[in-house]
């Protein structure tokens, strides 16, 4: 997935140079009308981490809603411009199958990843862990590209 501007209606035309974005967007295309005939669409859409990036003040921020998760049983990667949060979210107890009223709640491992427009400085990250929200801060560097004003003399 790639930082894009908020839509209320998928984006199907996603920029070339945007491989990560096109990827995730065949494998949705590809498996969603099949897990959505056996899983129900409420089972399959609690799996999915839910997050929320932007920018302010020259960082990207990535909040990511991990409620039930301990801290230690979280992950965030990054390489190149790629970051990836999971973790895995673990049953408090067993109970046989046999004896379940109703089952609404997930577990087992989850993971995402995210492609942002910049290289990450994995030093500058930093990670928060609290009320079961994750956020990220990760520093936008300086533009190299950047116009500069030359004087003429």
């Amino acid at each position: 997935m790639s930082l894009v501007k908020f839509q209320s209606q998928p984006n199907r035309l996603r920029r070339a140079n945007d491989p990560a974005g096109l990827i995730d967007s065949f494998f949705d295309d590809f498996f969603t009308p099949m897990i959505s005939t056996v899983v129900p669409k409420s089972v399959n859409e609690s799996r999915q981490l839910k997050v929320d990036i932007f920018e302010k003040d020259n960082n990207v921020i990535i909040t990511a809603e991990i409620p039930g998760v301990k801290k230690e049983d979280i992950f965030v990667d990054a390489k190149g411009k790629f970051i990836t949060i999971g973790g895995e979210r673990k049953s408090e107890e067993e109970i046989k199958e046999e004896k379940w009223y109703r089952m609404e709640r997930v577990y087992g491992k989850f993971e995402r990843t995210f492609s942002l427009p910049f290289d990450i400085n994995v030093d500058d990250v930093k990670a928060t862990f609290k009320d079961g929200i994750l956020r990220l801060e990760i520093p936008k560097p300086e533009e190299k590209d950047a116009v500069k004003k030359i004087a003429i003399q």
